[in-house]
Order: C-alpha cells, then structure tokens, then sequence
C-alpha cells in the first residue's frame, strides 16, 4: 500500500468511519447529536460545535492549499464561527464537515509518495507528512474533548 494511501486511511479513521485508536470517531460522535447539546455551554469549555468547526477549519484550509492554493488559515480566527442557531444549521455543518474530511482523505491519496517529504507552503511549516500527521493528532486531542463534554452534557 502506498503511504499516502495509508495516511489518508488514518485520517478517515479519526473523522469518518475508524474505531482503531479511541473506539469512536467523529461522525460517530457527532452524526445524531441534538443541536442543542453541541452548542450547550459547560463551565470555560468550548461547546462541542465550536470544537467540530475548529477541526473543519484546519481541514479547509489545508485541502486548499492541497489543490494547489494558498495558505489562509490563521490560529486566531480558528475559533470563530457564528452561533449554530438550529438543528438544520447543525447538519448542513456536518455535511459540509464530512465532505472537506473526505475530500482531504482524496487529495491525500492521490499524492505521490514523494510529495510527503517536500516542504508545506513555507520550510517553517515542516513537510506535507508532517503537516497531515499534525492534522490527524490534532483530531484526536479535540475528539478527546467532545467525548468528555458530551458525556458530562449528556449526565
């Protein structure tokens, strides 16, 4: 199997359809979640819709640089997104969630193998391997947090 294939497989494991490293996923998560529950407020914590956004952020904005485009993300607006107000503005989130995750699965099967180990947009930025790894742990660490803060919200 190539690498690319691999690591994209991985990613959809975290997002989409995987049980491999924390039995769960997000689409598992967050797929029947009521509205009011991922916008439900606990304590200084950011609601599980503020971390779902906070993940599709990153995913849209490396999917662009994927295809061939600039880097635009910036740490300071990966927290802002306007209020989800419905239970319809919830699953249009997650279908535009599930689509950019899929899409990024694609684009990184579809790279050579050789592209993993060039530079990401700028050499601080490290290599695309690196930058693809970053984004699945990344996933975890807030997946991690919404399975806490769903069980606490849930109790």
């Amino acid at each position: 199997m190539k690498n690319t294939s691999e690591i994209a497989n991985r990613f959809r494991e975290i997002i989409l359809n995987g049980t491999w490293v924390a039995n769960t996923n997000y689409k598992d998560q967050l797929e029947n979640l009521d509205w009011k529950i991922a916008v439900a407020p606990l304590q200084n914590l950011n609601t599980i819709a503020i971390l779902a956004q906070h993940i599709h952020y990153y995913i849209n904005g490396i999917n662009q640089v994927f295809k061939g485009g600039t880097l635009d993300i910036k740490d300071k607006f990966s927290f802002d997104f306007p209020p989800i107000q419905s239970q319809q503005e919830w699953e249009i989130f997650l279908n535009k969630f599930w689509n950019a995750a899929e899409e990024f699965a694609s684009l990184v099967e579809q790279m050579p193998d050789e592209k993993l180990d060039e530079g990401f947009v700028d050499v601080k930025y490290g290599t695309y391997r690196r930058n693809i790894d970053c984004m699945i742990e990344h996933s975890y660490y807030h997946l991690g947090q919404i399975v806490l803060i769903k069980k606490l919200l849930q109790n």
